[in-house]
């Protein structure tokens, strides 16, 4: 009598490729299981010595923290929701929800072994609240973000994208802490190898103001170039301290006055 074929032939093994899945998917529940499971407060583990975070709710997957410090300076509160696929190329990425006093900013980060980035980051709130974190000490006005992206190592920011608004600037130190208007700030993502680039607008207000603006992370230092205008509108404190500018640096051929400063950050 003939042998069959299916008794003549040993079955073959199931292929490989199907079992890698199966692995994927049950490492995957597993890491979705500790990250629900172990609490928010374990991220301090992770976080860098001058980062001290306070006031835990949820979980490591999808948590919070009431009280954030940076260098002893308060810096607000932040919630956070983990991404766990991101885990699988070695790298951490979470959607974060930021606020500190009036402003609230949104976003997407994440950080790997060459350094972190940043998308989609909107939001904003009044100057004020960012003293704490020695930006904009004695200034006044509302800022608005609309960044694309911000690339960096741990050390410095490389490159971004995108645009910063300013609207009722003022500062007390300047013509008697008249409104200055309001300004715009474009991060151009064609920056420079070695820096980070930007122009600056006036957006409407007392001053006609153009510039450009090059920042190096390397020295943690810029320069900004550009010009300023009084319109008809200005202030008589705003015009005299223009007009002691331009004996310092005379007008253009248009009546603007030349400007350039270097700053460090």
């Amino acid at each position: 009598m003939p042998t069959s074929r299916s008794s003549r032939e040993p079955s073959r093994p199931a292929p490989k490729r199907l079992i890698w899945p199966i692995v994927l998917v049950a490492v995957l529940g597993i890491a979705a299981v500790v990250l629900v499971v172990l609490p928010a407060s374990l991220i301090t583990r992770f976080l860098p010595p001058q980062i001290q975070a306070e006031d835990f709710s949820g979980n490591l997957w999808h948590g919070s923290s009431g009280r954030i410090s940076y260098a002893s300076r308060p810096v607000g509160a932040l919630e956070w929701r983990l991404h766990p696929f991101s885990l699988l190329s070695m790298a951490v990425a979470a959607d974060l929800h930021w606020v500190k006093g009036s402003t609230v900013i949104d976003g997407s980060v994440r950080f790997d072994r060459h350094g972190f980035s940043a998308r989609d980051i909107r939001g904003g709130g009044p100057l004020e609240d960012l003293r704490d974190l020695g930006i904009a000490s004695g200034w006044n006005g509302n800022t608005t973000l609309n960044l694309q992206e911000i690339k960096g190592s741990f050390n410095s920011i490389e490159s971004a994208a995108g645009t910063i608004d300013v609207s009722a600037l003022a500062s007390s130190a300047i013509a008697a802490g008249a409104n200055l208007g309001g300004y715009e700030l474009t991060l151009s993502p064609k920056a420079p190898a070695d820096g980070v680039s930007a122009t600056l607008q006036d957006t409407g207000g007392p001053l006609e103001a153009q510039a450009e603006i090059r920042f190096s992370p390397a020295s943690h230092s810029g320069l900004l170039t550009g010009t300023l205008k009084e319109r008809p509108d200005a202030t008589p404190a705003l015009r005299a301290e223009l007009a002691n500018l331009a004996q310092m640096r005379p007008r253009d051929g248009s009546g603007r006055i030349p400007v350039e400063f270097e700053f460090a950050l």
